[in-house]
């Protein structure tokens, strides 16, 4: 199957299989499995963090890092199409008791600087205390401007709050960017970086940040049941990843640009965006079941009737023969409506 659905469908290649069949491991909760504490010094190195924290997914990785930085009554800012806020069962608010505060996001996936400053709630027992403003990197495939989050990180830590970045897929950011981790972390207290996505690990993120709130979310994630044994066999995965499939991204990116080109010249598509790997497009609406049918059942998964538009995502495990066998197919399929 060529699956554009997301680029976390991927699966571990003989290479990556092989790191982890070999890995060297211990207990984690109990802090000695090398692998695990050797790929969180790696990455915090990386970004020019004290501290890393290893765990199962980003979504648990992300809840550590905002209860590292809130407590129960206060309430974190953070976009309307954020993953933190729609797209993770509302983990802040059901298991942290921290409220969020949503903001519209800007078509370019930023939250305009107004809207935050208007977002700061007064010192006042009728509200609920602001203590983080949480953004994402990328954003529906886009890159946020580095002096934007340089702006809107200043404007949080001059009224005295913590920043965080869901950097999901913040590598994807780095390589389009031609940037360093390092320089894409700086502005924030805590990141959270995946590994199961555009690098291809099967599971794992890591939190990274100052040793306090990195020893807060250790807490944290042994309440959320995330403390894992002999994890240095995951672990591994995500060590490979980082020596093998960062630079890669670039074709990704290449292929997506590759398939937003081909699908734009057939009729009823509409492209709404094409950004890093991810495509959006809008396909007629009478077609669109249809069509859909017709591409499961020449092997390809991707959901086109989502609305307001359906996602494509390319990765590692997606060729430039893929995305031209995708096109033919599109353009097949409307030939004979």
């Amino acid at each position: 199957m060529i699956d554009l659905r997301s680029d976390t469908v991927t699966r571990p290649g003989p290479g990556m299989r092989k790191a982890m069949a070999e890995a060297e491991v211990g207990d984690d909760v109990w802090g000695d499995d090398p692998t695990v504490n050797k790929l969180q010094e790696t990455l915090a190195e990386m970004a020019g963090k004290d501290a890393g924290l290893f765990f199962p997914s980003g979504t648990q990785s992300n809840l550590g890092g905002i209860m590292a930085h809130c407590g129960r009554g206060d309430e974190y800012i953070v976009g309307q199409n954020a993953h933190t806020y729609k797209f993770e069962g509302g983990g802040a608010a059901v298991l942290g008791s921290v409220q969020p505060q949503p903001i519209e996001n800007a078509p370019d996936g930023s939250l305009p600087l107004e809207k935050i400053a208007a977002a700061i709630k007064p010192d006042d027992i009728h509200f609920a205390r602001t203590k983080l403003l949480a953004l994402e990197n990328t954003i529906g495939g886009k890159v946020l401007p580095q002096n934007y989050v340089h702006e809107a990180t200043a404007l949080a830590l001059e009224n005295g709050i913590a920043n965080h970045l869901d950097g999901a897929r913040v590598f994807n950011a780095v390589v389009a960017s031609k940037t360093s981790l390092a320089e894409m972390c700086e502005p924030f207290d805590t990141v959270s970086i995946c590994f199961s996505k555009g690098l291809g690990a099967p599971v794992g993120s890591v939190l990274v940040g100052p040793t306090y709130a990195i020893d807060r979310a250790r807490r944290w994630r042994k309440v959320l049941g995330g403390g894992m044994r002999q994890a240095g066999i995951l672990a591994a995965a995500c060590l490979y990843a980082l020596e093998n499939n960062v630079e890669r991204l670039a074709d990704d990116h290449a292929n997506a640009e590759r398939l937003a080109r081909g699908l734009s010249q057939l009729p009823h598509i509409e492209i709404v965006s094409q950004a890093t790997n991810m495509v959006f497009i809008k396909v007629t609406e009478k077609y669109a079941d249809e069509l859909n049918i017709h591409l499961e059942k020449n092997g390809i998964y991707a959901d086109v009737r989502r609305s307001p538009a359906a996602r494509l995502a390319t990765h590692l495990d997606i060729s430039e023969g893929d995305v031209d066998k995708v096109v033919e197919t599109v353009k097949t399929f409307f030939a004979n409506v």
